[in-house]
């Protein structure tokens, strides 16, 4: 059995460190310290060091990491596996390692390198990812791969659906990765084709401009931040207030109805939300959060707001 070390600190990591524990010998977690959270702020450990803890697993800080590299080595490890870890490795780190360390990628290497992998494949309205299995090197997601796997994404789908369609593929290319080595087979294949990048989002990333941005553009982007950060509007009340768009949907083709202003309702659906007029095409918004309120369908937004056709909602 292989001898492990796990990096990797959010949720989405927890299925991995689960699998990997019972597929190997896991040494050490390395993941976040206890940080603030929450509205009271108080200190909380991130879900990998929740979990390792209860299987009985040391952790330790990155910070930790990167200055007792020879402790690592002194484990006498086989292998690394990093997932959602976000930071880079230094060759030292790498070489503490029998065969490396392997990092649980979910994109088609080299499409969308980086921080939001998922997020950015939803913003650009493409039908399949994937997960790539790498070896990591000094570069940002530039290794060899050891195995990839296409997974496709239909029309419904965002970052709440298309998360646990990866995580499962992620876990079967981790299993067959593992037997890999265990039986001898180290598959290093070099990355082709041009790469892309996916930046980590900012705040600044998700908010929606419909003077500027397509129907399909706002669909992806809300799509995309369907978990996490969500997609922002600006209402157009007295106070200017922040609405997030929690749900979308594009209109039939043969939707034709006259021109609004950007930002304005076209028309109201009543039970299932109301059409905004975009910088091109036009929008169904399905479910919203107003500022200071819980998520509500944008039907009883609507309602409450005493919307009508023409009316200028979003600024």
């Amino acid at each position: 059995m292989l001898k492990t070390v796990f990096f990797g600190t959010p949720d989405i990591a927890v299925p991995f460190l689960e699998q990997l524990n019972e597929l190997s010998s896991v040494a050490l977690v390395i993941t976040q310290p206890d940080r603030p959270a929450g509205r009271g702020l108080a200190v909380a450990q991130c879900p990998v060091k929740t979990r390792a803890l209860q299987l009985g697993v040391q952790t330790i800080s990155p910070e930790i990491f990167k200055t007792e590299v020879p402790r690592i080595s002194a484990l006498k490890a086989d292998l690394g596996i990093a997932v959602a870890y976000g930071k880079i490795f230094r060759r030292s780190a790498i070489e503490a390692f029998k065969y490396g360390i392997i990092n649980i990628h979910f994109s088609l290497l080299p499409q969308y390198r980086g921080a939001s992998p998922v997020q950015q494949a939803l913003f650009d309205g493409q039908e399949q990812t994937g997960v790539s299995a790498f070896w990591i090197d000094e570069g940002l997601d530039t290794g060899p791969t050891a195995a990839q796997k296409t997974v496709p994404i239909t029309a419904s789908d965002d970052a709440k659906t298309l998360f646990p369609k990866l995580i499962d593929a992620g876990r079967e290319l981790l299993m067959q990765t593992l037997k890999d080595i265990e039986n001898g087979k180290i598959v290093k294949t070099p990355q082709t084709g041009a790469p892309a990048f996916a930046k980590l989002i900012k705040k600044e990333d998700t908010f929606i401009d419909f003077s500027r941005m397509t129907a399909r553009q706002i669909h992806n982007l809300a799509r995309g931040l369907a978990l996490g950060m969500p997609a922002y509007a600006k209402a157009q009340t007295p106070q200017g207030d922040i609405v997030q768009i929690l749900k979308t949907a594009l209109p039939p083709a043969d939707f034709k109805p006259a021109r609004q202003a950007a930002g304005a309702v076209v028309s109201i659906e009543r039970e299932r939300g109301f059409f905004v007029q975009c910088y091109e095409g036009v929008l169904l918004i399905e479910s919203l959060r107003p500022a200071g309120k819980n998520a509500m369908g944008a039907a009883q937004y609507a309602n409450g707001r005493k919307l009508t056709e023409g009316m200028t909602v979003f600024k």
